[in-house]
C-alpha cells in the first residue's frame, strides 16, 4: 500500500510521482470526436454566407451528406457530423443556385417541428440529415432515429425519433442522456 501526502503539506521542490495517463474507450473516443472537431473547424460553417452560390458553398464545405431536391426545383443540402458529432448544418438553395443561409439543425427548437403536422421518414431525413444510429424495437414493433446533439447547448443527449412499425411515419420523439457518455467503460483496467 503506497503512502498518501497531503498536496497542503509538500513542499516547492517535492516531486511527486508520475502516473500514465490511461484514457480508456471512452477517452479514445473523445479524443478522436475532438480531432475530428477540430479538423471540421476548417471546415468553417460561419464562411458559408447567405446568397453565396451553392458551388463556392460546396468548395468551403465539402460535398453535402444529405441532398433532397425539393418540389420547385430547389435543393436542401445537409453537412453532418453523425454519428459521433453533435452537429449538422442545412441551407435551402435558391432556384438562381445560391444558399439561403447555413443553419444548426439538431437543437431542441428545430426538433420541436416534429410536434407539428405529420413527418415522413423523407421529411425527417431532409431536415435533419442522416441520424447517428438507427434502433428496431421488438416489443413496440418500431424504428428509432437517435441524433447525437447538445440539449439546451449544454447536455450531450440524444434526440430519439419513434418512426412506427413500419419506420416511415413519425409518432413521437425524445431527449435522452447520450450513452456514450454515461460513465467510464474502461473500469479501471
Amino acid at each position: 500500500m503506497t503512502k498518501m501526502t497531503a498536496l497542503s503539506s509538500l513542499k516547492p521542490d517535492t516531486v511527486l510521482p508520475k502516473r500514465p495517463l490511461r484514457l480508456g474507450r471512452l477517452g479514445s473516443l473523445a479524443l478522436t470526436v475532438a480531432s475530428v472537431a477540430i479538423l471540421a473547424g476548417c471546415a468553417n460553417y460561419q464562411s458559408v454566407k447567405p446568397g453565396m452560390s451553392v458551388g463556392e458553398a460546396i468548395q468551403k464545405l465539402g460535398k453535402p451528406s444529405t441532398t433532397c431536391k425539393r418540389d420547385d426545383g430547389t435543393e436542401r443540402l445537409i453537412w453532418t457530423m453523425q454519428p459521433y458529432g453533435q452537429y449538422s448544418w442545412g441551407t435551402n438553395t435558391t432556384p438562381q443556385g445560391t444558399v439561403v443561409g447555413l443553419q444548426q439543425l439538431l437543437t431542441d427548437a428545430n426538433f420541436q417541428k416534429l410536434a407539428t403536422g405529420r413527418w415522413t421518414d423523407k421529411q425527417v431525413l431532409c431536415e435533419f440529415g442522416e441520424p447517428a444510429n438507427t434502433y428496431g424495437i421488438a416489443k413496440g414493433h418500431e424504428i428509432v432515429w437517435a441524433y447525437r446533439y447538445k440539449q439546451d447547448d449544454v447536455w450531450a443527449s440524444m434526440m430519439y425519433v419513434y418512426m412506427g412499425p413500419q419506420g416511415n411515419l413519425v409518432n413521437r420523439f425524445h431527449p435522452a442522456p447520450d450513452p456514450a457518455t454515461l460513465g467510464d467503460f474502461d473500469r479501471g483496467r
